[in-house]
């Protein structure tokens, strides 16, 4: 499969793409665990239909030392119980958050509840932050056609 758009050959997006990773710096720089931003990297993937971004982020878990388990288990967090309560959390506000037009309220108040009780101030600006960011490479790269299969963990860093 070839890309439709190639986001790496093209100034502006590859511009955009390097400042959107700048921005991110501060979500990976935070308390917020790796192991849990991965997972929301990966949920919304799966739910926003990113293979690339699929590919790249149950990669790059499984290089850091997640489970296949629990990467097999991503899709049907709901129904597993190997996520604690705060990933569970993590992962209620990555759909709703990601799903935001489908709720009429966006983000329910049980959720928020939930990550509330798991996560400080900081913790929650990192996750607001990370789910807006992933959502943002999400559509780039569904729109440019990006194909999945051939990223290394490490390739963009």
């Amino acid at each position: 499969m070839e890309a439709r758009f190639n986001l790496f050959e093209n100034e502006v997006a590859v511009k955009f793409v390097k400042r959107l990773g700048a921005a991110s710096r501060p979500i990976e720089e935070s308390s917020l665990p790796h192991a849990t931003q991965e997972l929301v990297k990966l949920r919304a993937s799966q739910i926003n239909g990113c293979g690339f971004c699929t590919d790249m982020h149950s990669k790059d878990a499984a290089h850091a030392g997640e489970t296949s388990v629990r990467l097999n288990l991503v899709a049907a967090w709901r129904e597993a119980k190997v996520f604690t309560e705060a990933e569970r959390a993590a992962l209620a506000l990555t759909e709703e958050g990601t799903r935001i037009s489908d709720a009429h309220g966006g983000v329910s108040e049980e959720t928020w509840a939930q990550v509330r009780k798991n996560y400080d101030d900081d913790e929650i600006g990192a996750l607001i932050s990370l789910v807006a960011t992933i959502n943002a490479y999400n559509r780039l790269n569904v729109i440019a056609g990006t194909p999945a299969g051939d990223y290394q963990p490490g390739m963009f860093g």
